[in-house]
């Protein structure tokens, strides 16, 4: 609802001016247009809960544009059986009285306030970004890359994105825009029976932050580690390390051999993780409390940048998105200027042409997009739902998403210099420096490039604060998602109390961390990784995808986004949303769930049980939706198919900001 500058006491119907309320015309009362006195008859008799049917939206009158209007405070005049009837409502409550023709007055309840909103643009923009560049940018990206065919596996990533990763983007960020509600309550205004879906979205954002904060702890005790003038890793000479330990930095006579590890290895995984001292998944061993209290810290950050609000994040993202490029533009010129980073260069966009016949490496393309942009996660609908309701959201969608790509593409080099490099002063080719996936890539690959550059101690703190501001900005979005969507749908619980839910919902995310700090910890995070959020999260976007395509109706969503954008998508966007879009959404989960990835991390081989727990993990989530279709069928009644066309029928209206006036979708 905006604010009015000027006439915001200003009734829409006067004493000078009464409309006599005839059959077939338009009746405004009370400030509420409505088509016609049926129409008004009908939100009197249903207690003004609105109904809406898909063909009901559709025959609104141009007048109203589809919507009643609603202003408050305002005189009112009805108009029946020869007599004028006149009600005042006091600015203070948050209802109005709706006199319709010769019948009583009713009450029509109105949200208490007004939703907040983001205070600038960039504000917006900033934490979109900054949510979609993540740490997967920096490692997940180029190892995909040059694994599926170097320069090649850029047609595919391109093809993906535009049939299917950026139509999935735009659509969620319209979704949000228009009905300006989070994950849980939006499905009251599109297809209740899919109101699981928001449930499974939360229960998947505490997965995630149950692990991935956990790998900024890492990179937390690894800048607590830089603030020396020797790094840490760059001896064999400390107390975590063994025989196998090969610094041939320092001494070019020592020959790398296929047992040689190097320091930033076992700085990494006997000093940081301590996996020495776990078994595997069957024995975590103890807590390491170093890494508790880095995660405390971390969270206790998180905690003090959201729990005010987009108004606090915003601000936040400012230094947060933005720094991450700074660092970035540096590393990428610190590592052209190194011997053999031509190598890692080549090796990194060679194409292999031949891969492209491979059915593996468009799905790695598909995949990576996804997660990339980060559609189903429930942050984009959260975000878009605090801007304003003309906002421009297409441009949104088209420069962030072209934003994310980029950053993933110049990420690349920025690594693979580096690695070229590595490959140089090792004596090996670029493919053999390069094996380490994930965060391994970062931790060991990198930091010990860095530790044997000039001014080591410099680039070490700036990366390592790099992925803490990447990382950072993802936990923020990941957390108001969550959050939006339970204080939309329990406004009276919550609404006042935004900063106690904030907070046990930091605790709980720390609490089920626990596990990942373990000595086995790392495991655990692999395990996450691969099986709590990957297949879930897919599922989650391909029913949205179905239930906003196929039962709210193509027709009635581009609707909406004419109301609120002033154009109709065209056939291109109808389409992807329509077929294509689901149809990629299908083949990356049929191509995962028929070859489950065969989990290895370090030298422990994950037992064949892992992977049931894997699925039973992601199943947890999803088993939400089937669960609430089930007790949405039995709690509504009548016949079963009459439970059926209710359930699929929006029941609750959008509130529609309409100049100085609110308007209802009916």
């Amino acid at each position: 609802m905006e604010k009015s500058s000027s006439n915001e006491t200003e009734p829409l119907t006067s004493q000078k001016e009464l409309l006599d309320c005839t059959e077939g015309e338009d009746c405004k009362e009370n400030g509420l247009l409505v088509k016609n006195p049926k129409s008004a008859l009908q939100l009197v008799e249903d207690g003004n809960k609105v109904h809406p049917s898909q063909g009901d939206k559709g025959e609104a009158g141009q007048i109203s544009n589809g919507y009643s209007v609603v202003q408050s405070p305002v005189p009112c005049n009805g108009i029946g059986d020869g007599e004028d009837v006149q009600c005042t409502v006091p600015a203070a409550t948050t209802t109005t009285t709706t006199t319709t023709c010769g019948l009583e007055a009713q009450p029509q309840l109105l949200e208490p306030e007004e939703r907040e909103t983001w205070s600038k643009k960039m504000d917006f923009l900033l934490s979109v970004i900054g949510y979609a560049v993540d740490l997967g940018n920096v490692w997940r990206f180029p190892y995909i890359c040059y694994q599926n065919g170097g320069g090649a596996f850029l047609i595919p990533y391109t093809i993906m994105a535009i049939f299917g990763g950026i139509p999935l983007f735009y659509m969620e960020l319209a979704l949000g825009q228009y009905h300006r509600n989070g994950c849980i309550s939006i499905w009251r205004k599109i297809c209740p029976i899919f109101k699981g879906i928001g449930f499974t979205i939360c229960i998947i954002a505490f997965y995630i932050a149950s692990y991935y904060n956990t790998i900024m702890a890492w990179a937390l005790y690894y800048l607590i580690s830089s603030f020396t003038a020797e790094l840490p890793w760059t001896s064999c000479k400390n107390a975590w390390n063994t025989g196998n330990c090969t610094n041939y930095f320092t001494n070019a006579s020592i020959t790398w051999t296929p047992h040689s590890i190097s320091p930033a290895e076992e700085f990494y995984t006997r000093h940081v993780l301590q996996v020495q001292r776990s078994k595997g998944l069957d024995d975590l061993g103890g807590i390491s409390w170093q890494l508790t209290l880095c995660l405390l810290l971390i969270f206790t950050i998180v905690y003090f940048s959201i729990w005010k609000g987009v108004k606090t994040s915003g601000k936040v993202v400012w230094v947060t998105a933005t720094f991450p490029y700074i660092i970035l533009f540096i590393l990428l010129v610190r590592g052209a200027t190194l011997p053999g980073a031509w190598r890692g260069v080549v090796f990194y966009l060679k194409p292999d042409w031949q891969k492209l016949l491979a059915t593996e490496v468009w799905v790695d393309a598909a995949a990576q997009i996804f997660f990339s942009l980060g559609p189903g996660f429930g942050v984009l609908l959260a975000f878009a739902s605090y801007n304003k309701f003309h906002n421009n959201c297409y441009q949104d969608a088209l420069v962030t998403s072209t934003v994310n790509c980029m950053t993933s593409f110049v990420s690349g080099f920025v690594i693979f210099t580096v690695l070229g490099y590595m490959a140089e002063m090792r004596n090996e080719d670029v493919s053999e420096v390069a094996k380490d996936t994930g965060p391994s890539l970062l931790f060991i690959t990198y930091a010990e490039a860095i530790a044997n550059m000039p001014a080591s101690t410099f680039f070490a703190i700036i990366f390592f604060l790099m992925l803490l501001t990447l990382g950072l900005d993802s936990t923020f979005a990941g957390m108001e998602g969550v959050i939006t969507a339970v204080l939309d749908e329990f406004p009276h619980v919550w609404g006042k109390r935004r900063e106690w839910f904030v907070l046990g919902l930091i605790i709980a995310c720390f609490l089920g961390s626990l596990t990942t700090l373990t000595f086995g910890g790392a495991y655990v995070v692999k395990l996450f990784e691969e099986y709590a959020t990957g297949p879930a999260v897919l599922t989650v976007v391909f029913l949205e995808s179905i239930a906003v395509a196929w039962f709210y109706g193509i027709n009635q969503f581009c609707s909406d986004m004419k109301e609120m954008l002033g154009f109709t998508p065209g056939w291109y966007w109808r389409l992807c949303w329509v077929a294509i879009s689901p149809i990629f959404l299908l083949f990356i989960i049929c191509s995962f769930m028929s070859s489950p990835p065969d989990l290895r991390l370090f030298d422990y081989n994950y037992p064949y049980w892992t992977t049931i727990v894997g699925y039973c993990i992601g199943t947890s989530s999803v088993i939400c939706i089937p669960i609430y279709m089930a007790y949405r069928l039995i709690i509504t009644p009548g016949t079963f198919k009459e439970r059926i066309l209710k359930s699929i029928t929006p029941e609750t209206a959008t509130e529609i900001p309409f100049g100085d006036i609110r308007m209802n979708a009916v």
